[in-house]
């Protein structure tokens, strides 16, 4: 398998169809052809040829059942050819704030529409990845609260009330190198003690700002708190909520600047989607480019996306 140095390197290595199959084939299946129906790895599978060129489609020779590479992939079904995937994919993950819908039309020449729904499927195939490992979370754990979109009215709290109507909360819980995000339907009690019950292991460290909704946590945990109403954002311990926050500023900024608007339907995958960026920001990337290729094995329908909540 070819290595993929650049973005450069990845444009000119995977110009058309047969290079981004051969491309793909070699990172999935390591040169031998593997059935999706029967999980045969077979160097004898047949290679059908249409008008006299073979352009990656396959006939188990035991099922004999006709398969591609991308059968079971994010691009199975798609007309949209792979070498826009990849570059649509690549874009995505690298760039820090995300890449819009109308943008990314104009750059791989389809409609906004299914410039959207490439971004949504991309989105989807990162949930599983991002939280597969988001419970029995141990170390040093901060915990934050805040909220996405509406307009504040007034001064903030004053209107407090007023102000958060409109805006979907979202609590963050932020390791040592991971960050977790879930949208909730509010940042009471109950809801806030119950991501950090089933996701922080007991008797770990917990770190969360002085709002009420935290009362209580020091049962179960070594519970740390930073009180910012008086100004303090670094207790006498060292203890801060700092990164989390910082992560609360770049997902604003990023949503504010390149989405400018996400429904509450949508809010937790574009939360997602900043998470993973966050999650892999020690890698270049082409790493990540790489990364994401064996988890995008979700399918998406468009009806689905549509009608159904996701």
């Amino acid at each position: 398998m070819q290595r993929i140095k650049s973005f450069i390197h990845l444009i000119k290595a995977l110009h058309d169809k047969k290079s981004c199959m051969e491309f793909l084939e070699d990172y999935r299946w390591h040169g031998i052809p593997v059935c999706p129906h029967c999980n045969c790895q077979s160097e004898k599978h047949y290679k059908l040829k249409i008008n006299g060129e073979f352009n990656g489609l396959y006939k188990c020779r035991d099922c004999r059942k006709r398969f591609t590479v991308t059968i079971g992939t994010i691009f199975e079904g798609s007309n949209v050819s792979l070498e826009k995937w990849f570059y649509a994919i690549y874009v995505f993950l690298s760039h820090k704030k995300g890449i819009s819908s109308v943008q990314l039309s104009k750059d791989v020449g389809v409609t906004q529409k299914t410039a959207w729904f490439m971004l949504v499927k991309i989105r989807q195939n990162l949930t599983d990845s991002a939280y597969d490992m988001a419970y029995n979370l141990e170390g040093e754990v901060q915990v934050d609260e805040t909220y996405i979109g509406g307009k504040s009215k007034g001064r903030f709290w004053q209107n407090q009330g007023r102000s958060l109507k409109q805006k979907i909360p979202v609590v963050g819980l932020l390791t040592k190198d991971k960050v977790y995000t879930f949208v909730v339907k509010d940042a009471e009690g109950p809801t806030l003690k119950g991501i950090i019950y089933y996701c922080i292991k007991l008797g770990s460290t917990v770190v969360t700002d002085g709002w009420q909704g935290y009362r209580g946590l020091s049962m179960r945990y070594n519970h740390k708190v930073v009180r910012h109403t008086k100004g303090i954002y670094v207790n006498k311990e060292g203890f801060h909520t700092n990164g989390i926050e910082g992560f609360w500023s770049h997902l604003k900024r990023g949503i504010k600047g390149t989405y400018h608007a996400v429904s509450h339907k949508y809010l937790q995958l574009y939360c997602n989607e900043f998470a993973y960026r966050y999650n892999t920001r020690k890698l270049d990337d082409i790493q990540r480019f790489m990364q994401f290729l064996p988890i995008a094995n979700k399918k998406l329908k468009y009806s689905n996306l549509i009608y159904e909540n996701i």
